[in-house]
C-alpha cells in the first residue's frame, strides 16, 4: 500500500505530464512557467525552441522582498513584475504553464496579476 506522501506526489507528476504535452513555447508566445513551493513562487518565460529563459521573477528579488501580507497577495505581484518585465522584453503572448498545480489560490493570482499587467494568455 502507497503511503499519502506517495500518491500526492505521483498525481501531481501525471497532472505535470499531461500539461506539458499540450504546451509548448516559442520566441512569438513564450511559456510561462510556475513553480510553487511552500514558502515561495517563482516564473519564468520560457523559449522552449532555443531552450532560453527570457525573463524570470519571484518573491525573493529585492523589490518584493519587503512584501507584507499572504502569499496569494505576493504570487500577485510576482504576476504583475512578470509582466512588466515581458513588456520590456517586447512580449505581450503567452502560453500559461502551470507545472502540475492546479489553478487555484496562489496559481490563479500570480496569473490574475499577469494579466493584470497586460500578458495574453
Amino acid at each position: 500500500m502507497q503511503s499519502q506522501a506517495t500518491m500526492k506526489r505521483e498525481a501531481f507528476k501525471r497532472r505535470q505530464r499531461r500539461v506539458r504535452a499540450k504546451v509548448r513555447g516559442t520566441a512569438d508566445r513564450p511559456r510561462l512557467h510556475v513553480f510553487r513551493s511552500l514558502r515561495h513562487i517563482s516564473v519564468q518565460l520560457i523559449d522552449d525552441d532555443a531552450s532560453k529563459t527570457l525573463a524570470a521573477a519571484s518573491d525573493r528579488e529585492v523589490a518584493l522582498r519587503q512584501a507584507q501580507g499572504q502569499k496569494t497577495a505576493v504570487a500577485l505581484k510576482v504576476g504583475e513584475l512578470i509582466a512588466q518585465k515581458a513588456k520590456g522584453a517586447g512580449i505581450s503572448k503567452v502560453v500559461f504553464d502551470r507545472t502540475g498545480n492546479r489553478y487555484h489560490g496562489r496559481v490563479k493570482a500570480l496569473a490574475d496579476g499577469a494579466r493584470a499587467g497586460g500578458l495574453q494568455f
